[in-house]
């Protein structure tokens, strides 16, 4: 069964800082094209960054420069490092996956995504 659970989220000022982890199960991670895609109220979804199977990331320009993308395949787990946080990030962020595909272009491509985590910045 395929699960992914977010966590580290929270409320910070801005310019702080907030690590949000996605722990994956019923999958390889390194297999996969992951991500982490952003929802605020009232706003459409915005893909944040993506990181393909061979390691390869892509930022929204929003956040590029500020988030970075990691993950830690002998853990299964996905990190999202976010500095110089701004208020316009405040949003719920997910974390999402693409079984066995090398990349993910939009937030349409992935095929799985977890609960959610709450970031607030004020």
């Amino acid at each position: 069964q395929v699960q992914l659970v977010e966590s580290g989220g929270g409320s910070v000022q801005a310019g702080g800082s907030l690590r949000l982890s996605c722990t994956a199960s019923g999958f390889t991670l390194g297999d996969s094209a992951m991500g982490w895609f952003r929802q605020a109220p009232g706003s459409e979804c915005e893909l944040v960054s993506t990181i393909g199977s061979d390691g390869t990331t892509s930022y929204a320009d929003s956040v590029k420069g500020r988030f970075i993308l990691s993950q830690d395949n002998t853990k299964n787990t996905l990190t999202l490092q976010m500095n110089s946080l701004k208020p316009e990030d405040t949003a719920k962020y997910y974390c999402a996956a693409k079984r066995g595909s090398e990349w993910c272009y939009s937030l349409s491509d992935f095929d799985s995504w977890g609960q959610g985590t709450q970031v607030t910045v004020s």
